[in-house]
């Protein structure tokens, strides 16, 4: 693909393999990889984990999302993407998303389950940290956790 447009290209820094880190006592890292589909029309992200620690609280043991997929792509009027997301326990969602400015923000307005994502990258760009936040009703929001992602390679 000849001159990805430039919000594309912004993406770049999210390519490769990184560990991440939730902030969630007793779960162990994950890993993500993104990586470039169909000439960079899509960026593809992986996300797994070697096997959730018995340390780790019930909720996650039983409800773990791992491994997960999302696919980004661009709606270039907007400059903003949508990011199609499946994951092992047949859950799938469509998201918006930004990457900007040293801010990465995914959200998906959805009745009874809204969820949104506010990660800032390091000034290197090799950490990410970010928190997830639900809202049931939109308007009022509560931390669901933390994470730090690290890039590896």
């Amino acid at each position: 693909m000849d001159g990805r447009h430039p919000a594309l290209v912004r993406l770049d820094a999210l390519v490769g393999r990184w560990t991440v880190q939730p902030k969630v006592d007793g779960l162990g890292t994950a890993w993500s990889e993104f990586a470039w589909r169909e000439d960079g029309a899509f960026l593809r992200q992986i996300t797994d984990i070697d096997g959730i620690p018995a340390t780790a609280p019930q909720a996650w043991r039983d409800n773990a999302p791992f491994p997960t997929i999302a696919l980004i792509g661009l709606d270039d009027a907007a400059e903003e993407f949508t990011m199609l997301y499946a994951d092992v326990r047949g859950v799938h969602r469509v998201y918006r998303m930004t990457f900007a400015g040293g801010v990465w923000t995914i959200w998906r307005d959805a009745p009874g389950w809204n969820q949104r994502f506010t990660g800032t990258v390091s000034a290197d760009g090799d950490t990410i940290d970010g928190r997830w936040e639900v809202s049931t009703d939109g308007t009022s929001w509560r931390l669901d956790f933390e994470l730090t992602y690290t890039r590896v390679r």
